[in-house]
């Protein structure tokens, strides 16, 4: 008899994994309009997170999948990690919310992990190809 996929993966049945939202995660924060100047803002805060392992930041590494940044100081962020066994995987989410909140002008802010689409190397900027030596 042949298995079906339910479509979870290892990362469904971690502890402390939130749930599969009921609504848009962009509707429970409710942002309202952007603000582009902050989001530049915000943008630099997450070039000071590094992933541990490699010597980049995480927007030069493509691991920043979505950004949007409301003209009321809420901040949600889309992203993913280079593999899903990182030995980051719990606490790296925690970094980026934690920089974006130095960001004056930020009044809440959602992390959101994702694996879809999978991360691969063309997602990386070619300034972190090139300090990688991938280029």
């Amino acid at each position: 008899m042949p298995v079906e996929d339910d479509g979870k993966t290892l990362f469904d049945f971690m502890p402390g994994r939130p749930q599969a939202a009921e609504a848009d995660p962009l509707d429970k924060l409710q942002i309202q309009g952007e603000d582009k100047a902050l989001e530049a803002l915000v943008l630099e805060a997450l070039k000071t997170v590094r992933d541990p392992e490699l010597p980049v930041n995480l927007v030069d590494l493509g691991l920043i999948y979505d950004l949007v940044v409301g003209a009321d100081g809420k901040v949600y962020v889309e992203m993913t990690l280079t593999a899903p066994n990182c030995p980051v995987a719990g606490s790296l989410p925690g970094d980026v919310a934690n920089a974006i909140r130095t960001v004056a002008g930020v009044t809440d802010v959602q992390v959101n992990l994702v694996w879809t689409p999978p991360w691969h190397q063309d997602l990386m900027s070619e300034e972190a190809r090139l300090e990688l030596g991938l280029l």
